[in-house]
């Protein structure tokens, strides 16, 4: 019986994609740069590139967060803006703005009585307590583990282990993690002896070595791995 949730938060419990367009367009306008659906979609490739890095230890956080930005004005000729601004800018816009995923707060809400609950992120520490505070998510959770306050980034064993120490359950056979990437929540989660929950609302395939134990495309779906009747 699974007692405890690990949660991801971008791309799982909130809609990353409104929040990082919205982001970029306000970032945009405040540096007078027009922006484009062709810059929006390359820099979301060039950003899942970095963390994808991060994640294989071959770049730090620090040069995630303007390597990003550098690598896209370089590839559409954007000169003369102040990188550090921008990217200051950037993460706070970021964790301004939110958009639930498949009715996320409603879900964890239901949980609270019958599962302990918690957050495990790679993003910002600033960005993700600000937008876990709007969105009302973090009052559901009975800890909030961030990777910059951790020390490392999943899928690091060493994230998992410094998380599990917090964690009131101590059978890892009964604490899940669900979360939408295979190469940091359930690699991480698989080497660190959990169960996985892969979400894939888009029906990717899975093309990794990394098996979950279960598969959701919707997180209503939440329910039947508990086996748990959803509540109204």
């Amino acid at each position: 019986m699974i007692t405890t949730i690990l949660w991801d938060v971008d791309g799982t419990l909130l809609d990353f994609t409104y929040s990082q367009t919205c982001a970029l367009t306000k970032c945009f306008a405040s540096a007078g740069l027009p922006i484009t659906e062709e810059i929006i979609e390359r820099y979301d490739r060039i950003n899942d590139s970095y963390w994808k890095r991060l994640e294989l230890g071959e770049v730090t956080k620090a040069q995630l967060l303007t390597g990003r930005f550098t690598t896209l004005f370089r590839e559409f000729g954007i000169e003369h803006v102040d990188l550090e601004a921008f990217c200051r800018e950037y993460q706070f816009e970021l964790g301004n703005v939110y958009r639930y995923k498949d009715e996320s707060i409603r879900i964890v809400q239901s949980l609270k009585d019958r599962t302990a609950q918690y957050v495990i992120t790679n993003g910002v520490t600033m960005t993700q307590r600000n937008k876990l505070g709007l969105s009302g998510l973090d009052r559901w959770m009975k800890d909030i583990f961030i990777s910059e306050e951790i020390g490392c980034p999943k899928p690091e064993r060493t994230f998992f282990e410094r998380c599990l120490e917090k964690v009131e359950e101590k059978d890892r056979r009964k604490i899940l993690v669900v979360g939408d990437s295979l190469t940091s929540d359930i690699k991480g989660g698989v080497n660190a002896g959990l169960k996985t929950c892969w979400y894939r609302p888009e029906g990717s395939e899975n093309r990794s070595p990394w098996i979950p134990d279960y598969e959701i495309s919707d997180l209503h779906q939440i329910y039947g791995v508990l086996e748990y009747e959803e509540m109204e």
